[in-house]
């Protein structure tokens, strides 16, 4: 049995599960990644009904999941429980050859805001997500179609993923100066050895009400403890394709030792404990769940229920402790400096 948990979606009253299913790996048959997009319709619907009766509400879909295959796969699943269902689609990738047809200005928005509601077989989106940065397009044109979509009904909450910091925080101010909805959500590459955004994204989500959305949990795959970490390429997992991640081989053991010395005690896998570690950092974390068998989703689930120690959370946050860059030493080394006068 297990108790899902929920959570507010940033500073917004949308409510959701702190698990979400991720449809990143739901196909029809595309070849856009093979080692990822092999779920096929039956087996997605088996997840889908699977999700929602252990207490997931959450749904993660893009327009540029096998080229839209995904989205449609989650709209026929979701047949019938679409107000049991709270779901985000992304848009901004490129759709085509079509040199318009990519990025966040009015036109692209609008049209793929129509195509992710076709797919979905739906008349709204809970949340939508800007999957990308566009540099071209003025800011003030792509928040103030996001506004035009939210006033048509068409879209609820908004939100975005892989922005930097400073973007993001400039995108909040307009937003609030010109009475426009708020980013609520910020969806971003975050596990027990990818830990950049504890530096500014974090904060920055922590400052402004922007919750998070913790994509890839498990490193593609590295934190499951299954690879060996010396011969990636000879693997037949994802991460044979090459280290999109970028993670260090030795914060990576030493992540993977941690996790296994935990899942040990627990009585569960060094995968469920990484997904976990992000559960247990802070109450808005929210974690994306990818499966391509059931019951990889099944262990998913179970990750709910994992309560780690004050002590156990201290041991995995210091087996991958991320660089820390300026100005971040120099804000603790002032932080400490001001602390010894006050008590001088």
């Amino acid at each position: 049995m297990t108790d899902m948990t929920y959570t507010r979606m940033g500073n917004s009253g949308l409510v959701v599960s702190r698990l979400a299913l991720g449809t990143m790996t739901f196909t029809h048959g595309s070849d856009w990644i093979p080692g990822v997009a092999k779920v096929g319709l039956s087996d997605a619907q088996r997840m889908v009904d699977v999700a929602l009766d252990g207490g997931i509400n959450f749904f993660d879909a893009a327009d540029g999941y096998s080229n839209g295959e995904a989205e449609d796969i989650l709209g026929k699943t979701l047949k019938g429980k679409r107000n049991d269902a709270v779901i985000c689609t992304k848009l901004g990738f490129r759709q085509s050859d079509r040199i318009t047809d990519a990025g966040l200005s009015r036109g692209h928005i609008l049209s793929s805001v129509d195509g992710c509601l076709k797919r979905l077989d739906t008349d709204w989106v809970d949340l939508l997500v800007l999957h990308k940065t566009d540099f071209t397009t003025p800011l003030e044109e792509t928040l103030s179609t996001l506004q035009t979509v939210i006033d048509a009904g068409k879209v609820r909450h908004i939100g975005v993923s892989n922005w930097p910091a400073w973007k993001v925080a400039q995108a909040v101010q307009l937003q609030r100066d010109n009475n426009m909805s708020q980013f609520v959500a910020g969806q971003y590459l975050y596990n027990a050895v990818s830990r950049d955004i504890e530096m500014d994204i974090l904060r920055m989500g922590a400052e402004l009400g922007i919750g998070l959305m913790a994509w890839s949990p498990l490193a593609g795959g590295l934190l499951t403890g299954k690879y060996d970490l010396n011969k990636l390429e000879d693997s037949e997992g994802r991460l044979a394709e090459g280290d999109f991640l970028q993670v260090s081989r030795e914060q990576a053991q030493a992540a993977i030792t941690a996790l296994t010395a935990a899942a040990e005690a627990h009585n569960a896998t060094p995968a469920q404990i990484a997904q976990a570690w992000i559960l247990n950092k802070r109450r808005d974390h929210t974690v994306i769940i990818g499966a391509s068998k059931l019951s990889q989703l099944e262990s998913g689930i179970a990750t709910a229920n994992i309560v780690l120690s004050e002590g156990e959370m201290a041991t995995l946050d210091a087996a991958a402790v991320p660089g820390r860059r300026y100005p971040e030493w120099f804000d603790d080394m002032m932080k400490d400096e001001l602390f010894a006068k006050v008590l001088a």
